[in-house]
């Protein structure tokens, strides 16, 4: 599944290619996502611009002057802009033609992701509003995992998952993050100190940081809205490396299930 790197890389390559651009129609080949997609766009979309695009842990957010379209990729989505008369792609959902001939197409073959509407504050939408601060942003610090944390018996790593904690700290970059920290993924975030934390709260940004750098990481699905794979998982130090040596300490990786989901670690280097 895209994480925020991927969806970022996504926001930056997307973004120039259609602010400012008008929209002269919207067709929807198949409403039958995640959720269904609003039939009101055909009606909605028409003659308004798009001012920015937007993005919220893993949602993308197109502004218009009557509202947000607020799009997920899920586990397979793509968004690319073509000519208004290429040819239709199997598992092309919903396309937004412009003006100028242009046209945004949603590609899913899964249709996990989806594509919803808001007329008012998108923050305040019911997918968004109970989400954790951005982990760039100054709200993700280590008094505020510190204070969070205390008393909770879950290990760290599905803490740092955790979407109400902070967003976008998919299961790639939280094994990375737990690593570069020196972290054992299945520690209590309950005993984890303050001045660990601060290490943490590095790492994830440093990782994040990296991986955007590098176009996100493609394993099966990803690619940016040109179609370029990303290239961090040449970069990854655990994920994916079960049994491989680590490169810092030689001792084999290891690979556990962690709130149901793959972890990889060092038990060298992270204690």
């Amino acid at each position: 599944m895209p994480e925020l790197p991927e969806v970022e890389t996504t926001r930056r390559g997307i973004e120039p290619l259609v602010v400012n651009k008008e929209v002269a129609r919207v067709v929807i080949h198949n409403a039958a996502l995640r959720w269904p997609v609003p039939g009101e766009l055909i009606r909605l979309l028409p003659g308004q611009q798009v001012r920015s695009v937007g993005r919220r842990s893993k949602y993308l957010l197109f502004s218009f002057a009557q509202g947000t379209l607020i799009v997920h990729l899920g586990m397979t989505g793509h968004l690319r802009l073509t000519p208004c008369d290429a040819e239709r792609r199997k598992h092309d959902h919903v396309e937004i033609v412009f003006t100028d001939g242009t046209a945004m197409r949603y590609n899913d073959s899964r249709r996990f992701g989806s594509m919803l509407w808001s007329a008012a504050d998108p923050l305040q939408h019911q997918r968004l509003v109970g989400l954790g601060p951005e982990p760039f942003s100054p709200g993700f610090n280590a008094t505020y995992l510190h204070r969070l944390s205390r008393g909770r018996k879950v290990a760290v790593k599905p803490f740092l998952m955790d979407a109400r904690v902070v967003v976008g700290v998919g299961n790639i970059y939280a094994s990375e993050a737990l690593f570069r920290a020196g972290i054992a993924p299945t520690c209590p975030a309950g005993k984890v100190g303050k001045a660990v934390f601060e290490r943490l709260v590095k790492s994830v940004r440093e990782i994040l940081t990296a991986a955007i750098a590098a176009g996100g990481t493609t394993f099966r699905d990803f690619s940016d809205s040109q179609g370029r794979p990303g290239y961090f998982r040449q970069e990854l130090c655990v994920y994916g490396r079960n049994g491989d040596l680590c490169t810092v300490c030689s001792t084999p990786i290891k690979q556990i299930r962690l709130g149901q989901r793959s972890t990889f670690f060092c038990p060298g280097c992270q204690k």
